[in-house]
């Protein structure tokens, strides 16, 4: 092969691989990670998280006693304290926060009960070209797949290959672009859900 002909060859590579590059970018969704990136929460586990309704209940002290809606911060105001993280967190670990913080200036060695009355962030939301578009439950485990055959499956006019999964990690809002035709066909590795995921599914554009 001429020199010349190899510089040719070496320009059409590399524009190439330019437009792809582009074209990737365009898409505005990142690439589903994978399954092991995105694990389903463990058996038994309640995270707490935004618009989850607590009760905190405060031994023998029924001034501090009370019922709190996470906000969308992921936090709550507590009497005295005042802002306690929750959003991603157990009971149990937001309850030993209000303690040790409530230790030493407030009271001596308090005894701290966290309650969950409703748990909205563990639900999933689907729409867009399903059967029944609306808000299901969150399961331990829960795949793109089931989520979707929550809301009935596929409407005809939808594009499975484009569903999209809007999440909130650590206060940034993600976009995932989930081959979801492809993994209920096995061709592509499964997609685990969170609580709060936003599943969209678009329409196909002929």
């Amino acid at each position: 092969m001429s020199v010349l002909r190899r510089l040719r060859v070496f320009r059409r590579t590399r524009l190439l691989a330019v437009l792809l590059t582009l074209a990737s970018c365009a898409s505005g969704a990142a690439r589903p990670p994978p399954a092991t990136q995105v694990p389903p929460v463990d058996d038994g586990v309640d995270v707490l998280g935004r618009g989850d309704l607590i009760e905190v209940k405060v031994f023998r002290e029924p001034d501090l006693d009370g019922i709190f809606r996470v906000g969308a911060a992921g936090d709550i105001d507590f009497p005295l304290i005042g802002r306690v993280e929750v959003n991603g967190k157990l009971p149990e670990e937001v309850a030993e926060t209000i303690r040790t913080r409530l230790s030493g200036d407030y009271l001596k060695d308090p005894q701290v009960t966290v309650l969950v009355r409703e748990q909205k962030s563990s639900n999933v939301l689907v729409f867009g070209q399903v059967s029944r578009s609306g808000t299901f439950p969150f399961r331990t485990g829960m795949t793109i797949i089931e989520a979707i055959t929550s809301a009935g499956g596929f409407a005809e006019l939808a594009a499975p290959n484009r569903t999209r999964v809007t999440r909130v990690v650590k206060g940034q809002k993600q976009v995932f672009e989930v081959p979801a035709g492809d993994i209920g066909s096995g061709q592509a590795t499964n997609f685990y859900l969170q609580p709060g995921d936003i599943i969209y599914v678009p329409e196909a554009i002929f």
